[in-house]
């Protein structure tokens, strides 16, 4: 049986999420490198094994999300404000810092096999469990309405807006003040 049609058999109980340890680092820098914007995705940025090792050892939860197998099927990452913010992230901190306690959310990607199938809700949940009480900021670009419509059904709100590289981001935030 294929991995998305085990995920669709009973998707509660055939996702599991947990947060990423150092020997995850090779299968989410794969999954987040294919879908780079050189590759046809949206993701900006490189993502080699070693800046995803750093990540995990410098305590940046990255949670993921599993099939029954252990197959990777979707990766979140996340990082405290200040931990090297590349320059997409400084622009959006600029119009949209959040609350003093806020964290960076994102990249998040989900495989291909398994989009559409609550991956994305289930690594959200965990990262609320994780981050009880604490506002997520993230920024979608304009030109990627999938990720903006899966975003605000998890109950985001857009707070604002930025240029950046020639593009419009948008910048989205969980918390009550948003």
């Amino acid at each position: 049986m294929s991995c998305a049609a085990m995920v669709l058999a009973n998707p509660s109980e055939m996702i599991k999420t947990r947060l990423a340890t150092s020997p995850d680092a090779d299968s989410i820098s794969a999954l987040l490198t294919a879908n780079t914007g050189d590759r046809g995705g949206m993701l900006l940025g490189q993502w080699p094994r070693e800046a995803i090792e750093t990540r995990i050892a410098n305590g940046q939860p990255i949670v993921v999300a599993t099939d029954d197998e252990g197959t990777l099927l979707g990766a979140l990452l996340t990082s405290e404000k200040g931990y090297g913010e590349a320059p997409p992230v400084q622009a959006m901190l600029k119009v949209w810092p959040g609350s003093p306690d806020a964290y960076v959310y994102g990249p998040v990607c989900v495989s291909r096999d398994a989009r559409g199938l609550g991956v994305l809700e289930t690594l959200y949940a965990k990262l609320q469990a994780t981050f009880p009480g604490r506002e997520a900021i993230l920024f979608i670009r304009e030109d990627n309405p999938r990720s903006l419509k899966a975003h605000l059904r998890l109950g985001m709100r857009e707070v604002a807006r930025y240029e950046f590289g020639g593009k419009v981001f948008i910048v989205l935030s969980d918390g009550p003040d948003a």
